[in-house]
């Protein structure tokens, strides 16, 4: 990394925002709205929510605006004619915007897969990246982070959890780390046995307990594939092993992540759950802005507890060890398999005890590559998809 960042806290850094009618997008713009003197939203991108981008480019009046769905296109465009603000559709559209000169930092808020290729035409460009689509260096993480490196460009993560290793490895970048510690809260099943997760309901599963996420990682909490994708994450954002990574449940998500050096000694970082905190953090680096976000008191948490996962229940968090230690393409397989497992879930096609069995049956039978290059990203995602979708369909 190439740190620090070179802006002064009263130059205007313009971001742009892919998936900005997400969790992640919405909570940045509230971000940006209570920090008007030294950030500016350039631009937006949704996939297809037309009404919610339309109110967010009207508020925020960035520079231009794309939705991915062509079918909304014209929508978007008619109801922004009168307000100066160019409209776009499509991924190529995505890839192009992120690139323009007045775009300072690009925040990656998609969800999934359909990251990867508008965080590789950003880093392409020269753009820093504000980094909340963990998939894209779950997929290709070797690529991104090697592309990264070859153009000069930061990597700002914004998970809670590595926004916390970040924070605490600051000012110690030449001291060793022997370990990082990645916390849990264990979603809304922890401490549940397989008999009680066999009638689960995507209802039950929507319910975590602490943080308010979209619901694919909400789902991705329940399962804990969401730490496993972390892991894998933590890994290449932070040049780790396997063996260097572990994952601890701390019910009440106060303590974010810890960081353990070679003398022993760990640093942490605490505070509530509230993403705005390490969204804030990753679009101000190395900057800490003023907000009035709430502000943590020990005397409502008494106790901060730890246990460790139970991975024979959970089984997702150690498929994702198991990917993290083949490496290649098996990480990309992992990914894909989940994403259409999640989806069949939320979609009642799938039981939420047969998510892990898709995503084995898959790692088991996709054609392993040691070392991919993107095309073989591409192929593996497309051809896991196909295998997953068939299983899921063979189980139903």
């Amino acid at each position: 990394m190439k740190l620090p960042d070179s802006h002064s806290p009263k130059e205007k850094k313009r971001i742009a925002i892919l998936g900005s009618t997400g969790s992640i997008g919405t909570q940045a713009l509230e971000v940006i709205a209570a920090q008007q003197d030294v950030l500016e939203a350039e631009v937006l991108c949704a996939n297809s929510n037309a009404d919610l981008l339309i109110q967010q480019a009207i508020a925020f009046r960035p520079n231009c605006v794309v939705i991915a769905d062509q079918s909304k296109y014209q929508a978007v465009k008619s109801a922004l004619d009168s307000f100066d603000i160019k409209v776009y559709t499509g991924m190529d559209a995505i890839c192009q915007v992120v690139a323009m000169d007045s775009v300072d930092l690009v925040l990656t808020a998609m969800v999934g897969y359909a990251g990867l290729q508008p965080t590789l035409a950003a880093i392409n460009a020269g753009k820093n990246i504000a980094l909340a689509n963990k998939e894209t260096l779950v997929v290709a993480g070797e690529l991104i982070t090697g592309l990264a490196a070859e153009k000069g460009v930061n990597i700002y993560p914004v998970d809670s959890e590595h926004s916390a290793i970040f924070q605490c490895l600051v000012g110690e970048w030449k001291n060793k780390v022997e370990k990082i510690y990645l916390t849990a809260s264990g979603g809304p099943f922890r401490g549940k046995d397989i008999q009680f997760l066999q009638t689960i309901t995507k209802e039950q599963a929507l319910k975590h307990p602490n943080w308010t996420m979209g619901a694919k990682v909400t789902i991705d909490s329940a399962t804990l594939m969401n730490k496993g994708l972390e892991v894998i994450e933590a890994k290449w954002l932070f040049g780790l092993k396997a063996e260097q990574v572990e994952v601890i449940i701390h019910p009440q998500s106060i303590i974010h992540s810890l960081v353990q050096f070679e003398d022993g000694s760990l640093k942490a970082q605490l505070g509530l759950p509230d993403m705005r905190l390490p969204i804030q953090y990753a679009l101000g680096y190395p900057h800490r802005y003023k907000s009035d976000f709430p502000r943590f008191d020990f005397m409502q948490y008494p106790q901060l507890t730890f246990e460790k996962p139970d991975t024979k229940t959970f089984r997702n968090l150690g498929l994702a060890f198991e990917a993290l230690r083949k490496g290649g393409n098996m990480p990309c397989m992992l990914n894909a398999a989940n994403e259409v497992a999640v989806e069949a879930f939320l979609d009642d096609k799938i039981q939420f005890l047969k998510m892990p069995d898709v995503i084995e049956l898959c790692m088991q039978h996709i054609a392993f590559t040691s070392r991919p290059a993107y095309d073989d990203f591409v192929a593996t995602d497309r051809e896991t998809r196909i295998f997953a979708a068939e299983k899921i369909r063979q189980l139903a």
